[in-house]
């Protein structure tokens, strides 16, 4: 069996003010922003209303082509996610202090910085959560 994870979907309220995390911090490049069809598969996956406008946005990291996606939702309101975060995106950075210390500028929500280990490597992570509710964990794998 072979198994490729493609990409991780997030929906957000506004395209430009994310890419101020997944762009200009995290360092994701654009690969295509378009304008959903009014048939979009995103409307029933995600259950976006009928009457919502919808575009999409495909993201290189590094080392993979279209590795994220952002679904902009217009004319609804989006959930904010209360009690137990269900979900984690876990993204490898360098230099993780400096990174978190622009999503502080930012204003976001992060959490404590945390150093670990396991019978491979030492890693220091710290998570923050995005502009819409959604938990990204950062790592760096420590010397």
């Amino acid at each position: 069996m072979s198994l490729f994870y493609k990409r991780v979907t997030l929906v957000v309220a506004d395209m430009e003010r994310s890419l101020k995390v997944y762009g200009d911090i995290l360092g994701f490049k654009t690969n295509y922003i378009k304008d959903s069809a009014d048939d979009s598969y995103s409307y029933p996956v995600f259950k976006i209303p009928k009457n919502a406008k919808i575009r999409f946005g495909a993201f290189d990291s590094p080392t993979q082509e279209r590795t994220l996606g952002l679904t902009e939702v217009k004319g609804c309101e989006l959930p904010k996610p209360s009690g137990v975060i269900m979900s984690a995106s876990v993204i490898k950075v360098e230099n993780l202090s400096t990174v978190i210390g622009k999503i502080k500028a930012l204003g976001l929500e992060t959490t404590e910085l945390t150093t670990d280990s396991n019978d491979h490597f030492s890693f220091s992570e710290q998570a923050f959560i995005d502009f819409d509710g959604h938990l990204i964990v950062l790592y760096e794998i420590n010397n």
